[in-house]
């Protein structure tokens, strides 16, 4: 699990990296300054927040930090598909940096989904355990 972790951890800072470099060759204007600065927030904030995950304290504080980096992700998912149908950058350019966006929000969707039912499982463990209380 430990490696898995920091194998995320290095593809959320290559995927922020990557980001940072869409961003330096973003065309002159307004909107591409306004989308740019957004996906430059999201992206990097991909890193950052899983950074947080690994350190969770408790099994709540992991699921609330995890929904925070899927949620960061599928809005750096939606800048690049706006750079794209806006025509600031060709889709050809950002087609492996908007399926990376689109695989890291499956990743972390299934682990959150793991660790909620894994949640689940000990609260219903600890009911069964209670005299008189019947497991739901």
């Amino acid at each position: 699990m430990e490696h898995q972790a920091e194998a995320l951890k290095d593809r959320t800072k290559q995927f922020a990296l990557r980001i940072i470099r869409v961003i330096r060759s973003m065309p002159a204007g307004s909107e591409g300054r306004i989308i740019g600065n957004q996906l430059l927030r999201s992206g990097m904030s991909v890193a950052a927040n899983y950074r947080a995950v690994c350190r969770a304290r408790s099994r709540p504080e992991f699921l609330a930090k995890l929904a925070i980096v899927i949620e960061e992700a599928d809005e750096s998912a939606f800048w690049l598909e706006l750079l794209v149908d806006a025509g600031l950058i060709p889709d050809r350019k950002l087609k492996d940096l908007r399926s990376e966006a689109n695989q890291l929000v499956a990743i972390f969707n299934a682990s959150r989904t793991t660790a909620k039912k894994r949640v689940q499982s000990a609260i219903n463990n600890q009911q069964s355990t209670i005299p008189g209380k019947k497991a739901s």
